[in-house]
This record gives structure tokens, sequence and C-alpha cells, in this order.
């Protein structure tokens, strides 16, 4: 179990200075990666990107990264190119917006234009940039298990309080159905004293019968304490598990709902408004669980 919010970061030797990577993962119902890349890396961004899908899961990540501790050349112009290009956006404005300014940031900012020439070959670059993501990734998971440990830790206090809610709730809804039947045998008796009727007792039975099917939770109760069970076996359990938990959850809250359409009982629908917050609480956190 891993969190899906964290940061990571590394450094790894590039000819006399460091290349340092940078990782910030974020919840994301999917796998989401965005590189950003100074100038004088800008070649290996997709190098990077692909590295970085093969290793992580769903998730949002933002990954940077940044030679130091080293002088790098000055940046190179390439003077024809951009005549060619300030030409061709002249005669362009001049067609369709004339007296419009064209500033020469414009041009410098287009690919091409400006160019970082190589202080490093692609191969040792590369090799760098592997050995700085690896790294971390390795201090992004660290981070990440010790979220998940403090997430796993309120986790299994609301599950246990969804545990003593469903068990009171499991109390409450015996003790009503034996009020219930006293009640109705207590109504038909003075229903029909007045008219010197006698009780059908059978068809008393029979409507006992109906009451007892319609309020009957013990479905519902049997299944809530199997997904408390396997909630429970997944908390411990050290693989991604977040959409797993999150389903689970949803299944709690639909037999919670179910118990609630059939409690006749207000003390008993109360108990069942706390058992579907608890839910709810574990279900927000869950939203950070990988």
């Amino acid at each position: 179990m891993l969190s899906m919010t964290g940061f990571g970061s590394a450094v790894a030797p590039l000819g006399a200075g460091e290349l340092a990577v940078e990782v910030r993962a974020l919840n994301h119902r999917f796998l989401e990666v965005r590189v950003r890349m100074p100038p004088e890396l800008g070649e290996h961004t997709f190098f990077v990107e692909q590295l970085a899908r093969e290793r992580l899961d769903r998730g949002r990540y933002d990954i940077g990264a940044r030679i130091q501790g080293v002088a790098l050349p000055p940046p190179q112009l390439h003077a024809e190119r951009a005549r060619a290009i300030f030409a061709a956006l002249t005669a362009l404005r001049d067609d369709v917006a004339p007296g419009t300014e064209l500033p020469l940031s414009t041009v410098l900012a287009l690919p091409g234009v400006v160019a970082s020439g190589p202080a490093f070959e692609p191969e040792s670059v590369q090799q760098a940039l592997r050995t700085a993501l690896d790294r971390a990734l390795l201090a992004l998971d660290e981070m990440r298990r010790r979220e998940a440990s403090s997430l796993r830790g309120h986790l299994i206090e609301h599950l246990a309080a969804a545990r003593r809610l469903r068990d009171e709730i499991a109390r409450r809804a015996a003790e009503v159905l034996d009020v219930h039947h006293g009640r109705l045998r207590e109504r038909v008796a003075r229903l029909l004293a007045d008219v010197s009727v006698p009780i059908d007792s059978g068809r008393l039975e029979n409507e006992l019968a109906i009451l007892a099917d319609r309020c009957d939770i013990t479905e519902e109760l049997a299944r809530l304490t199997s997904h408390f069970d396997q909630l429970e076996r997944l908390l411990a359990s050290h693989e991604p598990v977040g959409r797993r938990l999150d389903f689970l959850l949803q299944e709690v809250a639909r037999e919670a709902n179910t118990v609630g359409a059939k409690s006749q009982d207000a003390p008993l629908a109360h108990l069942v408004v706390e058992l579907k917050a608890e839910t709810e609480r574990m279900r927000e956190q869950v939203q950070n669980v990988l």
C-alpha cells in the first residue's frame, strides 16, 4: 500500500558536475506523466517520459531535471534561420495585419532559433538521467510508504468504528423486531376486543412473518462483515490496492443504504447514518491510496 502523493529527488554524476532529477506525485485516476526540461536537456524529454512510464502506476507525476555544478556553453543563435523566419513573419504580418508590432522575442522563442551547444555526449546524459530518475523514484516510494503507514492507521480506526456500528445495528434490529411484534399483537387485540371477534392466530403469525421479512437485514449485515474482512486484508497488503478499496467501500455504502431503507426505528436509523459517515470518511482517504 502506497500513498499517491509524495516527492523524491536525487542526483547522478555528469562530467565535472551532476544531474539532478525531482519527481512530484499527486493523486489521479490514471497515469499522467509531465516532464519539464531546461533547453540543454530538451532533446531527452521523451526519453525521461518513457522511463517514467515503465516504472510508475496510476497518478500524476511532474518530473524535472537540471544540470548543476558545471558551466554550460553559451547558447548559439542560428542567425540565417532567424532572418528567414522574421522575413516570413513580416510578410504575413503585412498581408493580414499591417502595422502590427512584430517583436524579435517572438522569433527568438521559436524552436531551432536559439540552441544550447552540446556540453555532454547524449549517451552520458541519458545514463545520468536513468540513474538519477531511479534514485528519485526510490526516494519517492519511501516517502509514499511513510504517508501510507499513517493513512493505514486512520483507515484501520475508521474500519474498527464501522465494525462496532455494524454490531450495534444487529443488536438493535433484533430488539426492534421484538418490539414491533409486541405492538402489532397489542393493536390487533385492542381492535378485536371491541367487536368480540377472536384472534386468528394463523393470520396474525402470517402478518408477523411478513413484517419480519420486510425488516430483515441479516443478509446485509453478513455482506458488511465480509466487506470489512476484505478491507482489513487489503490494508495489510503491500500491493497497489486503492481501486479495490474504493470498490469495496462503494459496496459498504450500498449495503448501508439498504439497511437504512429497511429501518423502522429512529435509533437504528441514527446508527445507519453514523455507519455511512464512517464509510464516507474512509472513501475520502482511499482516494489518496495507490
